[in-house]
C-alpha cells in the first residue's frame, strides 16, 4: 500500500513508520513546516530545526524518502487565526482539535499525490471499519488516548487514515523504539499546542496580544489581590502562574471588558460546575447519537465524567456531569463517547 506518513521527529510516529515499514509499504515521510518557525525566531535556538534533524535521521536509517511540506499560509489562515480570536474573546481555546481536522487530516490531503491510498501518522487511537462505516476508538492507554483531539475528524477522513502505533501503549512504544534502535528512541515525548512546538503559550499570547494590566480581584471580599499582564493569559480553574501567596487560589471569572481577573479560595460553587451548554457539533458518524447517557471528555487526558445530554435543539445540548469540575470553560471542546468509541464532540458555549 502506498502510504503518506507524517513524521514530527518525536519517538511516536517514528514508531508508526517503521511498523508500516516492516510490514512492506510503499512509504513517503512528510515532514510539516508551519508559520510559527519563522515567526518566532526571534527567541533565538530553533527547536523545529532539531524535530527535523531527527526526522531525517529516521528516514535515513530506514530508507524512505522525506519530503518537507510548508503549510504556513493554511496554519494562519485557520489555526492560528481561530486561536488568537478565541483568546480576546476571553475563551479557552483548543487549537490542536482544529490542527487535526483542518491541516493534518484536511489541507494536508489536499497537497499530496492523490495516488497515496492512506495518511498514517503516531496518534494513540484507533480506527475500525464496520459495515462501510468509520469508527475511531480510544487507545488503550487512557493517559495517552488522543481521540480528544480527533474528534472534529470527518468519514471521509477517517476512511483513508491509519493510525499504527494506536494499539499500544507507551511503555510498548519505547520498547519498540529501542528495538528498532531509532536515532530519537530516548528522546521526550512534546508537551504543549501544535503549532507553537516548544515555544511558551505566554511567549505566543505576549507576542500577538501584548500585555495590558488589570487587577486580580477575590470575589469572595472584592478584595484587589494583585495584578496581571492581560485577562487573556488565564483560563478559568487555572490555579498556577497567579503569583500570590496565600492559596491555592483558582481563576473562577474573566471580565473581558475591563480586564478584571477573579479568583477564589473559598466559594466552591462558583469554582464547580456539572451542567454546561454545548454547540458547534462534529459527529464522526455524519449524526448525532441516539443515547442520552455518554461518556464526555472536557480536556485532554485519562479523566471522562458520565453525563446526560439532553437537546435543547438541532444545534445546542446541555450536558449534566454525573459529578463536578472546577475548570470548565467557555470555548473548550466536550468531547462524547459511548463506551471506547469516539462520537464527536462540541464547543462549550
Amino acid at each position: 500500500m502506498k502510504i503518506a506518513v507524517l513524521l514530527s521527529g518525536g519517538v511516536d510516529s517514528s514508531v508508526a513508520l517503521r511498523l508500516l515499514k516492516d510490514n512492506g509499504h510503499d512509504l513517503t515521510a512528510f515532514y510539516l513546516k508551519i508559520w510559527l518557525q519563522d515567526e518566532f525566531s526571534f527567541l533565538g535556538d530553533c527547536p523545529w530545526e532539531e524535530d527535523l534533524k531527527y526526522a531525517r535521521a529516521v528516514c535515513k536509517q530506514a530508507n524512505v524518502p522525506l519530503k518537507i511540506l510548508s503549510l504556513q499560509e493554511e496554519y494562519w489562515d485557520t489555526v492560528v487565526t481561530y486561536t488568537i480570536e478565541e483568546i480576546k474573546e476571553g475563551r479557552t481555546p483548543n487549537p490542536d482539535i482544529f490542527c487535526n481536522s483542518l491541516i493534518k487530516f484536511g489541507q494536508f490531503y489536499e497537497k499530496i499525490d492523490a495516488s497515496f491510498e492512506k495518511v498514517a501518522s503516531g496518534h494513540y487511537a484507533r480506527v475500525e471499519e464496520i459495515n462501510g462505516k468509520y469508527i475511531l476508538k480510544r487507545s488503550p492507554d487512557p493517559v495517552k488516548d488522543q481521540t480528544y483531539f480527533l474528534a472534529y475528524l470527518t468519514q471521509a477522513q477517517l476512511s483513508r487514515t491509519l493510525f499504527p502505533i494506536g494499539k499500544f501503549n507507551k511503555v510498548k512504544i519505547r520498547e519498540l523504539a529501542h528495538h528498532f534502535n531509532l536515532p530519537n528512541m530516548d528522546r521526550k515525548d512534546s508537551q504543549g499546542i501544535c503549532f507553537l512546538g516548544q515555544v511558551k503559550f505566554s511567549e505566543f499570547i505576549k507576542h500577538h496580544l501584548g500585555e495590558i494590566e488589570g487587577a486580580i480581584i477575590d470575589i469572595d471580599t472584592n478584595r484587589v489581590m494583585g495584578k496581571h499582564p492581560g485577562y487573556y493569559y488565564y483560563t478559568i480553574g487555572q490555579r498556577s502562574g497567579l503569583g500570590l501567596g496565600g492559596g491555592p487560589w483558582y481563576v473562577v471569572k474573566k471580565d473581558v471588558k475591563n480586564n478584571i481577573v477573579y479568583i477564589s479560595q473559598e466559594n466552591k460553587a462558583i469554582r464547580e460546575q456539572d451542567e454546561f451548554n454545548v454547540g458547534k457539533f462534529n459527529w464522526i458518524s455524519g449524526s448525532p447519537p441516539h443515547k442520552k447517557e455518554l461518556g464526555v471528555k472536557i480536556r485532554h487526558g485519562a479523566n471522562m465524567y458520565d453525563c446526560m445530554v439532553e437537546w435543547l435543539d438541532d444545534a445546542k445540548a446541555t450536558v449534566k456531569l454525573d459529578k463536578p469540575d472546577k475548570g470548565i470553560a467557555p470555548g473548550q471542546f466536550a468531547v462524547f463517547y459511548d463506551d471506547d468509541v469516539c462520537l464527536g464532540g462540541g464547543v462549550i458555549l
